[in-house]
């Protein structure tokens, strides 16, 4: 039995930040915070290798441009990446401390502003 599935193989820390950086905007700002939270939950040291694994496939699904509903149909396009990366968060918040919010809040800041903020 393969240990990793497609979604695993696709992800690196180089595909992340280059899908990451392109599609930001387009992607939205809740994705975005999704994307980042897991990330940086990943490099947390205490995080157990089965949530590295589910955090990476979740990426992984991210970054692959052809999904359930390709990444190019403007609006709709990232509701299913939206999808699988709360599922990935639900499976992995222990690991989801104030360190990596705090990571995960500046890099927002710092790409979207702070007038991009939900109310």
């Amino acid at each position: 039995m393969k240990d990793q599935n497609e979604f695993q193989d696709a992800y690196s820390e180089q595909n992340f930040w280059r899908k990451l950086t392109g599609y930001a905007k387009s992607a939205g700002r809740e994705v975005v915070e999704n994307a980042l939270l897991l990330f940086y939950a990943m490099q947390e040291e205490d995080a157990p290798a089965w949530a590295k694994a589910t955090i990476a496939g979740a990426l992984g699904y991210f970054i692959v441009p052809i999904d359930a509903i390709a990444d190019l149909t403007p609006a709709v396009g990232y509701a299913d990446d939206l999808g699988v990366l709360a599922l990935a968060i639900a499976a992995v918040a222990q690991y989801i401390n104030d360190d990596v919010r705090a990571k995960t809040a500046a890099k927002l800041d710092s790409w979207f502003g702070d007038d991009d903020k939900p109310d």
